[in-house]
């Protein structure tokens, strides 16, 4: 690490983007919040760094990481976005396995449902005569002049990126790299990606689509980093960059921009990585992840200490309650964080349908206009909601920094009443917040019930700009009775990554039976996958000393068609392999409902994750209360509608005044800089000596 003393995170988010700053000396932080640039995403980023360098020497920031969504943006079709034209050479006769995909439908009842378009069009996919079987083995030789004709489409093309997914290249790599050898030569300007190298896995479809959408990603996001860092370097900052994973760690600029599809999903992930840190801080070993910004709420599941991860994902698809549309996106296999998702933020609209019935989302107004509140737009939002509910300060917004307009909120809101003549301002409002609040509460059964865990376990952690406000209704829908708030909620997916360590992760297939398939010949796979991955760490600047690894096995009962992951240790000998098959079965059990320990299992695969530590900041402890209680931060009694839209007066707190040992009773609402949480009346709450905000329920 260059030499400095300040380490800098900045997560781009739909409404604002967050900086976050670590004096490593004064152990103090520097933080901001800025409106997104959607359409110039790099632009937000420079802004909030050149605030900081009003306060900070650019010589002495160490460490710069960052999250993006300019990945799935791209795929989702933004606007100052646009796809490079990408070709695909695969193997003769296989050309329109990208297209033909699987039987999966995303709308099953829909007779005219649309697959999503192809990135790669069928006149830029190129047949060539080759042919591997399942175990590598040379069917057909590599033929050189089919290979010559396909080159010529590539000439005439003006491609930006091509992909190379020939059939059981996972088993053997050879003519991949033949054909990548010949494309290099007559253009050496031309990115190449090939199956073997990001997704050495068998199913055919999903290896050609992961490898498509890194090729079509490529130009777009590689672009985007070096305008970033470019910036950056005018700035004066000439600090290693770093950049979120979707599997929740940071990968330098150049690996990310070798990978792009890794950033797909960058931004929720950080936020996870922060619970997951926080929670063994506070010694807390199963935490819901629980994050709701201005455009949308995601969940995650926190158990033993360990983020729950899956190996594969829809890039840039639909959701529906929470749960992935299988089938609307692009699959892409790749380590990333399992969460669940819902368009429930502050910016999302509330609407009122022909029927009469109130809805809200999944459209956002986002950061352009946002919410009526803003003076930009007129829809009336969640947020809109919670200003005429009282429960939002009546003023403004980031300490006094963004003034808003009460008024319009109640403007924008009374426009619906004329649909809905049985309620009145409050008890519409009331409405809007407890609709949002229900869907919020359906992600979190997602990461809970739907994978075999019970909520009440868990302790919420809530934090995003609306998190803290909607974290007690959330609690009490799913019987959750411990919350935590931590000390910057608006800004923790920045402070994610200040704590996250690199990785890097790399599979071997196997699709063999455990009875028959060797001990040592899983651990001969696993070593060379941890060699592979440690070089990539050395290359990234991560000393050996600071590499740890991480093992799992895909497994599935014979016949099955998806499998379960299944963490296993080194040195992996029979007894391992016993341990793995026994961890199969009770996965499954707590998955599925049942076991079947008579059924032959199947071992389909090999992962291992190389973890480079990073020194993780040691949080500050906030200062000690004195005999004066929470009455020194309190500043108003205002008028708030609680449940029912019932209004009473509530007692308002300045977080920044509150000290650790102070304690009070719901309702109540604290504010700050970056966020506002609302204590109900059902929930007690305490500040702890890190100044975080424990937010329990009260005995009956």
């Amino acid at each position: 690490m260059q030499a400095g003393r300040i380490r800098v995170g900045i997560d781009v988010g739909g409404t604002f983007t967050d900086l976050v700053a670590l004096d490593e000396r004064a152990g103090s932080l520097i933080r901001y919040k800025v409106p997104s640039t959607p359409r110039e995403p790099e632009a937000a980023v420079i802004d909030a760094l050149r605030m900081l360098l009003e306060r900070v020497e650019a010589s002495e920031v160490a460490f710069l990481s960052h999250s993006s969504t300019v990945a799935t943006n791209a795929l989702l079709g933004q606007i100052n976005l646009e796809l490079p034209r990408t070709l695909l050479l695969t193997t003769e006769g296989f050309r329109d396995v990208l297209e033909i995909g699987r039987q999966n439908r995303s709308e099953v009842y829909n007779l005219f449902v649309q697959r999503p378009k192809p990135l790669v069009e069928r006149r830029f996919r190129l047949g060539v005569r080759e042919r591997m079987d399942p175990f590598g083995d040379v069917v057909v030789p590599l033929d050189a002049a089919s290979l010559a004709t396909a080159l010529d489409t590539v000439a005439s093309s003006d491609a930006r990126a091509l992909a190379i997914s020939f059939l059981h290249s996972y088993a053997n790599p050879a003519h991949e790299r033949a054909a990548r050898d010949a494309v290099v030569e007559r253009f050496p300007e031309l990115p190449v990606v090939l199956s073997s190298d990001v997704d050495p896995e068998y199913r055919e479809y999903e290896r050609t689509s992961t490898t498509v959408v890194n090729a079509v990603l490529g130009p777009l996001v590689r672009g985007y980093l070096e305008r970033l860092a470019s910036r950056a370097r005018d700035l004066g900052v000439d600090a290693k960059f770093y950049v979120m994973q979707s599997n929740g760690g940071m990968a330098s600029l150049e690996a990310a921009a070798a990978r792009p599809a890794t950033m797909i999903e960058s931004g929720p992930a950080s936020g996870v990585i922060g619970a997951a840190h926080l929670g063994r801080v506070l010694g807390l070993d199963n935490v819901l992840s629980f994050d709701m910004g201005g455009t949308t709420a995601k969940a995650g599941t926190i158990s033993g200490g360990t983020p729950h991860v899956a190996s594969e994902f829809e890039a840039a698809g639909r959701t529906h309650s929470g749960r992935a549309v299988k089938g609307s996106g692009y699959p892409v296999r790749f380590p990333f964080i399992d969460l669940a998702e819902v368009s429930a933020g502050g910016g999302t609209i509330a609407f009122v349908d022909a029927g009469g019935a109130l809805h809200v989302g999944p459209l956002s107004a986002g950061a352009d206009p946002g919410p009526a509140a803003y003076g930009r737009g007129m829809q009336p939002t969640v947020t809109d909601a919670n200003l005429v509910l009282g429960r939002l300060n009546q003023q403004a917004l980031l300490g006094g920094a963004m003034p808003i307009d009460v008024a319009r909120s109640r403007a924008a809101l009374e426009a619906l009443l004329p649909e809905l003549p049985e309620l009145d301002l409050d008890r519409l409002a009331a409405g809007i917040v407890h609709l949002v609040d229900l869907e919020m509460a359906k992600v979190l059964r997602i990461v809970t019930v739907e994978r075999g865990y019970d909520p009440r376990d868990f302790t919420l952690m809530a934090f995003g700009g609306g998190g803290p406000l909607h974290a007690c209704a959330v609690a009490l829908e799913l019987g959750i009775r411990r919350i935590v708030i931590p000390t910057d909620p608006g800004l923790f997916s920045a402070l994610g990554l200040l704590v996250a360590d690199l990785r890097s992760s790399g599979v071997h297939s196997f699709v063999m039976q455990a009875e028959t398939l060797a001990a040592t010949s899983i651990e001969s796979a696993f070593a060379k996958l941890e060699a592979h991955a440690a070089g990539d760490l050395a290359r990234q600047g991560v000393a050996a000393g600071d590499v740890e690894f991480s093992r799992e096995l895909e497994m599935r009962y014979a016949g099955q068609s998806f499998e379960l992951t299944i963490h296993t240790a080194a040195p992996f000998d029979e007894s391992q392999k016993s341990a793995a098959l026994e961890g199969f079965h009770a996965a499954h059990a707590r998955t599925y409902g049942y076991s079947s320990p008579q059924e032959p299992v199947e071992i389909v695969a090999a992962r291992s994750t190389a973890i480079g530590k990073v020194v993780k900041p040691e949080p500050p402890l906030a200062t000690p209360a004195e005999d004066d209680g929470p009455e020194r931060a309190l500043l108003e009694r205002r008028d708030v509608a609680l449940s029912g839209a019932v209004r009473a007066p509530v007692a308002v707190y300045a977080r920044t005044l509150l000290r650790a040992g102070d304690s009070f009773s719901g309702p109540a609402l604290v504010e700050q800089y970056d966020s506002c949480t609302y204590v109900a009346p059902e929930f007690d709450a305490r500040v702890d000596r890190f100044g975080n905000l424990l937010v329990e329920r009260s005995d009956d």
